[in-house]
């Protein structure tokens, strides 16, 4: 299944999301807006999952009142099986309940949502032969499963400008659908200098070195990531109808030119995970 290039990440339809986020959850109009300018600019791709709040049921009742359903792919993900007695049953009740939430008969990916259930993921591949599902894939979080997931056809993965952890994996397999996600890194690569946290103003002379590069940083941020090879899809959530027009004029002028990319890389290293993960922000503070 080929999957439109930018995805809209619906996250913050269900709850207050995102270290930048001073709006919080939108109103369902805004939520209708945000819809009907994602598919003017061409999405054709919504992510969600079981665990962002009630952002499925959001995300249903507004393509219902839109009458869009048909116009969108939709990935959704499988909340932790950690405590699971029956991991195959609770996939199955979770993308049951998932369709209800949606309103659908079937949903064309679903993703394990925890890198640690990875084991499981044959399980979650039935579903695709029983036909509640297209797809089935993993979401990872962390590098130290960046060789685990080498092989599986479907993964999400973060990053950006100062997250070059899964580069490699992104590029590493031909034919594998990829989801790009934290365009934005949470909004810590928009939000003014004196507002990043103390645990992550390490980061500052990094920013400063690729918004020296000469181009507006959000439009580096989101070039940066469609200049990735490999069957890519980008990913990023919003605030509202006009961030995401933003987006897609950004994302609508391509990759970026070899030397400014390159110029890219070499401005950041590899990062600690404790500065680039936001799982681990809180526990760093």
């Amino acid at each position: 299944m080929a999957f439109s290039r930018f995805v809209l990440g619906t996250v913050q339809f269900g709850m207050d999301y995102g270290i930048a986020n001073t709006q919080g959850k939108p109103s369902m109009e805004r939520v209708k807006a945000i819809l009907r300018c994602a598919l003017n600019g061409g999405i054709t791709a919504l992510d969600t999952a079981a665990a962002y709040g009630d952002s499925e049921i959001v995300l249903g009742r507004a393509l219902s009142e839109l009458g869009v359903k048909d116009k969108f792919d939709v990935v959704t993900k499988i909340p932790s099986l950690e405590k699971s007695e029956s991991p195959e049953g609770t996939i199955r009740a979770s993308l049951e309940k998932s369709l209800k939430n949606l309103g659908m008969e079937h949903i064309p990916m679903a993703l394990l949502h925890c890198e640690e259930d990875l084991q499981y993921l044959p399980l979650l591949e039935e579903q695709v032969k029983r036909g509640l599902i297209g797809a089935a894939g993993i979401s990872i979080d962390s590098y130290a499963y960046a060789d685990k997931v080498v092989d599986v056809p479907c993964v999400q993965v973060p990053c950006n400008l100062l997250d070059r952890r899964f580069n490699e994996l992104i590029g590493k397999r031909t034919g594998r659908q990829t989801f790009i996600r934290s365009v934005y890194l949470q909004g810590l690569l928009m939000m003014p200098e004196e507002k990043i946290p103390e645990n992550l103003r390490e980061l500052i002379p990094y920013r400063r070195k690729l918004e020296a590069l000469g181009m507006p940083l959000a439009e580096l941020c989101v070039r940066y990531l469609f200049s990735m090879p490999g069957n890519v899809s980008v990913l990023t959530g919003v605030d509202t109808p006009e961030q995401l027009q933003m987006n897609i004029e950004l994302a609508d002028k391509g990759a970026l030119p070899a030397d400014i990319f390159n110029a890219a890389l070499e401005a950041v290293p590899l990062l600690p995970e404790r500065l680039i993960r936001p799982s681990l922000w809180n526990a760093s503070r």
